[in-house]
């Protein structure tokens, strides 16, 4: 079965792409050759970790999957702060856990699939609070954060994640030039 539901949205459930799905290997590929050949990043673990939220992150589910304690969806990156703050929202650790790496995952995509839209947040939407966030920072501190959590369950998955807070602007750098040959492609593909 290409396509899986999975428990985690308090809406019901979240569609997960499955691991040997051909978009998931597209997204692999193309995020293997631009970050080897263009931005320098030869980690196959990486690689293979954001190739994995390219893929994830084509459902708006996935995308916006964190919601508040009220059930609310939560599509600010400020208001995601929050709710992984353990003194402010957060229940729990984990679930500092669990908002944090989604923040490094959310930024990363949207920093480097759409960095026009991350520069024009001052104009386009001056009352936003993200206006105010620096997502290149969110999504380091927020990876450093989830790599800090380097215990029990979490000791084996801790130093990928210390890497993508360390790697952060190549991976960046990398997906731009992801999205650059995704647009070219659609340039040239017949309408």
């Amino acid at each position: 079965m290409a396509l899986q539901s999975i428990a985690g949205s308090p809406r019901g459930c979240v569609v997960q792409i499955s691991s040997d799905h051909p978009l998931r290997k597209l997204f692999e590929d193309l995020v293997r050759r631009h970050f080897q050949h263009g931005a320098e990043v030869y980690d196959a673990a990486l690689i293979e970790y954001v190739g994995g939220v390219l893929t994830d992150f084509t459902h708006t589910d996935r995308l916006y999957q964190i919601h508040n304690a009220r059930g609310r969806r939560l599509e600010e990156v400020a208001e995601m702060l929050v709710e992984s703050n353990p003194i402010l929202d957060a229940t729990s650790f984990d679930r500092e856990r669990e908002v944090r790496k989604h923040i490094g995952d959310f930024t990363l995509f949207f920093t480097g699939f759409f960095p026009q839209a991350v520069a024009s947040l001052p104009r386009v939407n001056p009352l936003s609070v993200d206006t105010f966030v620096d997502y290149v920072a969110a999504g380091k501190e927020s990876y450093a954060v989830v790599a800090a959590f380097n215990l029990f369950e979490y000791r084996d998955e801790a130093p990928l994640f210390k890497r993508l807070s360390e790697r952060f602007e190549d991976c960046v750098d990398g997906l731009h030039l992801v999205k650059r040959e995704i647009d070219a492609f659609r340039l040239h593909s017949p309408s």
